[in-house]
């Protein structure tokens, strides 16, 4: 019977220690091997998500394609695999503006890698 209550999957997602690149690169591993079509395309989705506030990691205003202008918004790269078989998503990143990624102590503060905050990274 399944839970009715959102507890366990919760629990699983707060408590549980993963590796999102791990992750990432066992999907890909699993997509080629199901999904892999020579003749098949990569396809980038940009993504803008409205949010208030200034703390969330990459929100600052900018156009966004989900509210049309400009917003105080979030934007992220999706990469999707797709072919005659099917499509899934392979790989996703967070855009960093600028506004973000010349303020190291605002990263820091939001618990951005420390690679970031880094003169040396060249990023």
């Amino acid at each position: 019977m399944p839970d009715t209550r959102p507890d366990a999957m919760q629990r699983l997602l707060y408590r549980t220690v993963w590796d999102a690149a791990a992750v990432r690169d066992d999907v890909r591993v699993l997509v080629v091997q199901s999904l892999g079509d020579p003749d098949g395309v990569l396809v980038p989705d940009e993504t803008g998500d409205v949010k208030k506030g200034t703390d969330t990691v990459g929100v600052q205003r900018q156009y966004t394609g989900t509210a049309g202008r400009l917003e105080n918004a979030q934007v992220a790269v999706f990469m999707t695999s797709a072919g005659w078989r099917g499509h899934t998503l392979i790989d996703r990143r967070l855009y960093l503006p600028v506004s973000w990624t010349d303020d190291p102590s605002r990263m820091r503060a939001a618990g951005v890698l420390s690679r970031w905050c880094s003169p040396s990274a060249g990023n």
